[in-house]
């Protein structure tokens, strides 16, 4: 004798089936527009400029002691402050975060120049303060070559990179290894969708990124001097992906790690490294400190 299920067992197993087949489908669909939604969005949410007059950089750069940095034909690419003693013993090309400025990385200008002659170069990127375009990570590396072939030959180039701009500054040290003497990275990271991941844990990233800032591929091109600085507590870029960049790394190194800092706080920090970084770049002409006269 067959055992047949009663009709309101089956009605009640088709309903069920029916209710979680729209239920996925919901669910599949939200995914599928918060993926869009992201992905759509995603460079508004990577760069943050600060937009400015002319006018209104002018006068931020003067109230820093800082000259506008032109190019071949004139455009403004950015902001410049020449070592006060000349001739500088090299240059220093600076690469900002995602939410800088030119005019406001002259605090860096300020602790290089403490220490050394260096002439002093803060790239604008496209779309930040009053320089035209859109940023975007093809706009960015077009910039930074721009940037670097605009140098002189002679002094030797450094390079300062920040957050998002140390991908920049690890482009530019793979691209041209033979013209970067040194390199500084302050909260980096291996690779920009590793840290994307982190952030947003349930998308594929690697699906949806269009900017990627891949430092670790970059800098296998390149074998002269880095300096990395981290942040343990870094809510940004978690310390664990400046790490990798600097274990991956092969050429000579060295790596500074500060308890307790959080992202902006590693920005602060070139004035407690620079005695290590003095003797990782070779820079071998320093200012001497001032002394006073007690009569």
């Amino acid at each position: 004798m067959e055992n047949r299920v009663p009709k309101p067992a089956k009605n009640l197993r088709r309903q069920l089936r029916r209710w979680l087949k729209l239920v996925a489908l919901a669910v599949g669909t939200t995914y599928l527009l918060l993926c869009f939604a992201v992905g759509i969005s995603q460079r508004q949410l990577l760069y943050h400029p600060t937009v400015l007059t002319p006018l209104q950089v002018d006068a931020a750069a003067r109230g820093e002691n800082l000259i506008r940095w032109t190019n071949a034909a004139g455009q403004a690419i950015g902001l410049k402050r020449l070592a006060p003693r000349q001739p500088a013993v090299g240059q220093v090309l600076v690469t900002y975060g995602n939410g800088g400025s030119a005019a406001a990385s002259a605090h860096y200008a300020d602790d290089l120049q403490r220490f050394a002659d260096f002439d002093v170069y803060l790239l604008e990127y496209p779309g930040y303060e009053d320089r035209p375009g859109t940023p975007t990570q093809d706009h960015l590396f077009r910039a930074a070559d721009e940037a670097l072939q605009s140098l002189a030959t002679n002094p030797p180039i450094y390079l300062l990179g920040e957050s998002l701009g140390s991908g920049v500054a690890a482009y530019l040290a793979g691209t041209y290894p033979d013209r970067v003497r040194g390199v500084v990275l302050l909260a980096p990271y291996n690779h920009l969708s590793a840290v994307a991941q982190c952030h947003f844990p349930c998308l594929p990233v690697s699906l949806l990124l269009m900017d990627r800032f891949p430092s670790d591929d970059y800098l296998r091109h390149y074998h002269g001097p880095v300096g990395i600085l981290i942040g343990l507590a870094d809510r940004v870029v978690p310390q664990r992906f400046g790490r990798r960049l600097y274990e991956g790394y092969a050429g000579p190194k060295q790596l500074w790690e500060f308890p307790g800092a959080d992202h902006g706080d590693v920005f602060d920090k070139i004035p407690s490294v620079w005695p290590g970084l003095k003797v990782l770049w070779q820079v071998k002409q320093a200012v001497p400190t001032p002394t006073t006269n007690p009569y």
